[in-house]
């Protein structure tokens, strides 16, 4: 779907790269070898994002560091296509909001790092209804083409981790 909508698949993949987790930061080379693309590709399409306003950069040493811009106009509309891309959206709208006692659901694994991936890896913070996550799961594997593995931790356990980091993506708080 993306892909007919957006021919180069580098610039999807810088997308998915750094809009799926606004947190994190990248350098040329660095998504030039994680991608397997040339860094003049990777460069073109760095810099027009960065002059369209939708990445910001930083040096840090002799290191140019690009992230997305959260205040981008369209950050939060191209976030949401993303999401809807990937999968992640059915997994928010069908398991999370129906599972009772959450406080947070984190996204780990490739998707949180904003590489695509056969497989949603999930942190479950607070005490759900593990029969009904399960039916959900099922039904969700079965509208999405993706896989879906989890861990639950108790808000007490949680405390103890560091869960808020760049390889994790907050995809769902407690409000």
């Amino acid at each position: 779907m993306l892909e007919t909508l957006i021919s180069s698949k580098t610039r999807i993949k810088l997308l998915l790269r750094l809009f799926l987790n606004p947190g994190s930061k990248a350098y040329l080379r660095g998504l030039a070898d994680e991608f397997g693309e040339s860094t003049n590709a990777v460069r073109l399409e760095l810099n027009r994002f960065e002059e369209a306003g939708m990445l910001s950069s930083e040096n840090i040493g002799n290191k140019k560091f690009f992230k997305a811009n959260g205040e981008y106009p369209l950050f939060g509309e191209i976030r949401k296509i993303l999401l809807k891309y990937t999968g992640l959206q059915d997994v928010i709208d069908e398991v999370i909001e129906e599972l009772g006692d959450l406080k947070k659901v984190y996204l780990t694994g490739d998707l949180a790092m904003g590489r695509n991936s056969d497989v949603v890896s999930l942190i479950l913070v607070g005490n759900p209804d593990k029969t009904y996550l399960l039916q959900l799961i099922n039904k969700v594997e079965e509208l999405i083409p993706k896989k879906i593995q989890y861990l639950i931790y108790s808000k007490d356990e949680a405390k103890s981790l560091d869960l808020e980091n760049e390889r994790t993506l907050v995809l769902w708080n407690e409000q």
